[in-house]
C-alpha cells in the first residue's frame, strides 16, 4: 500500500504532549495501537512537512480551476 492507495480502514489519530516532555502521535485502527514519540524539535519538523504536503495538495486541486 502506498501513499496514493485508498483504503476502507478507518482509524483514529491523537496528538499531544506526554508527561516526559515528548510529543506523541497515537494511531489506532482495527485493534492496532501505534504510539510514536518525538522530541519537540522533531515534532516541529513533522508539522512543517504536514504543512508543505497540505500546500502541495492544495496546489494540485487548484490546477485546472479558473480563479
Amino acid at each position: 500500500m502506498g501513499i496514493n492507495s485508498e483504503s476502507e480502514i478507518a482509524g483514529n489519530l491523537q496528538i499531544g504532549p506526554t508527561t516526559d516532555g515528548m510529543v506523541r502521535i497515537y494511531v489506532e485502527a482495527d485493534g492496532i495501537e501505534l504510539p510514536f514519540d518525538f522530541d519537540p524539535e522533531e515534532a516541529e519538523e513533522i508539522a512543517e512537512e504536514i504543512r508543505a504536503a497540505a500546500q502541495g495538495a492544495r496546489a494540485m486541486t487548484s490546477k485546472g480551476k479558473k480563479r
